[in-house]
């Protein structure tokens, strides 16, 4: 999942009202069913897997992070990751990573429906 810290200029809601813009200019619905990029070429949402890391760029934005490394096995394996990318910040204070905190978003209905779900191929350095 990924999601904004809500630390934008204009606050959270600033900051939530600017991730639903991206996400719908990038091509990507927002509560609608899963869309699968590798049945959209044009689509500007991409992730690059590399050993330890990976980046993910959604138009002009680009975010790089390290998942564990479970989350980088089970990609190399299938080729690709399935993304949910909340238009809800994550919570305020809270530290990220925290595992209640990550598993109280993460099961958020609101925020999980709210969000645009997207099946992405995983491209690397060789592919």
């Amino acid at each position: 999942m990924a999601c904004s810290l809500g630390d934008g200029a204009n606050g959270p809601e600033g900051t939530a009202k600017a991730v639903e813009q991206l996400l719908l200019d990038a091509g990507l619905p927002l509560g609608e069913g899963l869309v699968h990029a590798a049945q959209r070429p044009s689509l500007p949402v991409s992730l690059l897997v590399v050993p330890g890391s990976a980046v993910l760029t959604v138009q002009h934005l680009k975010s790089q992070f390290v998942p564990p490394e479970t989350w980088l096995e089970t990609v190399g394996e299938f080729g690709y990751a399935y993304l949910i990318f909340a238009t809800r910040p994550w919570p305020e204070g809270a530290e990220p990573g925290d595992a209640e905190t990550l598993a109280a978003f993460t099961s958020d209905e609101a925020a999980v429906a709210s969000a645009a779900h997207v099946v992405l191929p995983a491209r690397s350095l060789r592919s």
